[in-house]
């Protein structure tokens, strides 16, 4: 039985990372891609597509465990992975209709998706491989960021514009990446928990299987019924209330890092024909920065409280020192430009090193963040971690949508002040919170 879940553990893992390969390195071109399409008839935004992705994802979440309950978390992540290749495949041959139709239907996607990978994940952890298991599944994961990149800068280096044979053949392979790591879900096998809810399912379906999936559905309501009001009473509560600046934040940086940034470096005139390859391996670094924050921080850190604090600050320095390098470094125009270069000039001469440098900074420092929110959030709610999870997700993914619906019309400087402001906010509400729960633990000690 261990060797079974520990290998299904892997297979998700696999599976996760062949199909965000695919997406997380479509997220990082897309905008680039769609401004060099040579379509008169095109008139849609990256940007636009991926704001709707995560606004979507933000409402859906809330009524993604329902369905899950009902039909599966293997099937939901077959059906999620389909839907992820469909909308990679939308840049074989563009059109404005299916890309926005797609960018919603993988907002409801990505809400399934890893609500039904994190049950299943559950399901096949006890207490004691639960850390083994987590670490194994983001672990394959983070590696992502790398491979689909590293692709791209190969493929578009020495490129100063984007041919649609090129295109084609980049997305191309992309689907077929994500198809495969969609078809390696088919190859889970069941849990001893779902054995054993399909045992008792089989038991009664000498009521019919309309009835069983019925009694699935009455069952799965009742328990988003109570999770919306353990929802309501945690969103009155101090500490949610002082960590929302933090969680918001994180939202503005995901869509900078994942999705703006690359597009920046790649309009850079000043890079010349090693912009578009620059993307790609701005997207690598980004990834190695996440990778080293998240086992530096989250495993070295995860339970010091004094630590935390630390965390969360030196993430907010290393942001802000990587928001004033890219301030310098990049020219004001590079996320709103409309042809695929910018027209301004930076403060400083553009230098890869430091562009580089700042996609380093921007993983590394997202890390900081997302790591210590998590800590916090399943201390403090140890008994209702689902439901704060839940609206951390929620707040983060609405203020993604935000982000990325601005940054096709907000010059670079006012995205870097929007993000320095909130950062410096959510940093201070986050000491506020670690101070009130260092108090609470002192009144009980005494």
């Amino acid at each position: 039985m261990a060797d079974r879940r520990t290998l299904n553990i892997v297979i998700l893992g696999l599976g996760f990372l062949f199909i965000f390969t695919a997406f997380t390195t479509c997220g990082n071109v897309e905008h680039t891609v769609v401004k060099s399409l040579e379509n008169s008839t095109f008139s849609g935004s990256g940007f636009h597509s991926l704001g709707i992705i995560y606004g979507v994802f933000s409402f859906s979440n809330l009524l993604a465990p329902m369905v899950v309950a009902v039909i599966g978390p293997k099937i939901c992540m077959f059906i999620s992975g389909l839907l992820y290749s469909g909308y990679v495949a939308v840049f074989i041959a563009p059109s404005t209709w299916a890309l926005y139709f797609t960018s919603v239907l993988i907002g409801v996607a990505a809400a399934l998706l890893w609500t039904a990978q994190g049950q299943f994940l559950v399901a096949n952890s006890e207490a004691s491989t639960i850390n083994r298991n987590t670490g194994m599944f983001w672990a394959l994961l983070q590696c992502s960021m790398l491979f689909g990149n590293l692709y791209v800068y190969f493929e578009w280096n020495g490129r100063t514009e984007i041919p649609d044979d090129s295109r084609r053949n980049v997305f191309l392979s992309l689907m077929v990446v994500s198809v495969v790591g969609t078809l390696s879900f088919l190859a889970l096998s069941a849990s001893r928990h779902e054995e054993d809810v399909l045992s008792e399912d089989e038991g009664q379906s000498l009521l019919s299987t309309p009835m069983m999936y019925k009694n699935r559905a009455d069952s799965a309501i009742q328990d988003t019924k109570s999770d919306f009001r353990t929802i309501r009473q945690l969103l009155k509560d101090k500490t949610i209330v002082l960590l929302s600046p933090s969680m918001a934040y994180s939202g503005l940086e995901l869509s900078f890092y994942s999705g703006v940034y690359g597009t920046c470096v790649g309009a850079t005139a000043q890079f010349g024909a090693a912009a578009k390859g620059l993307i790609g391996i701005s997207g690598i670094v980004v990834g190695v920065g996440e990778i080293v924050g998240g086992g530096l921080f989250g495993l070295l850190c995860k339970n010091n409280r004094f630590r935390r604090t630390s965390v969360v600050f030196l993430g907010m320095v290393v942001h802000f020192v990587a928001f004033y390098l890219i301030f310098l470094n990049t020219p004001d125009d590079a996320p709103v430009v409309f042809s695929t270069a910018t027209q301004k000039e930076p403060f400083l001469t553009p230098s890869v090193s430091i562009a580089l440098l700042c996609s380093f900074l921007l993983g590394l420092g997202d890390s900081c963040f997302n790591t210590q929110l998590y800590s916090i959030l399943g201390r403090v709610y140890a008994e209702d971690s689902m439901p704060a999870f839940a609206i951390f997700k929620f707040v983060q993914s609405v203020f993604a949508a935000v982000a990325f619906f601005y940054s096709g019309y907000l010059m670079l400087t006012w995205q870097l002040l929007l993000m320095v402001i909130l950062g410096f906010g959510g940093t201070l509400c986050f000491f506020m919170v670690e101070r009130m729960q260092n108090f609470s633990i002192d009144l009980q000690e005494h």
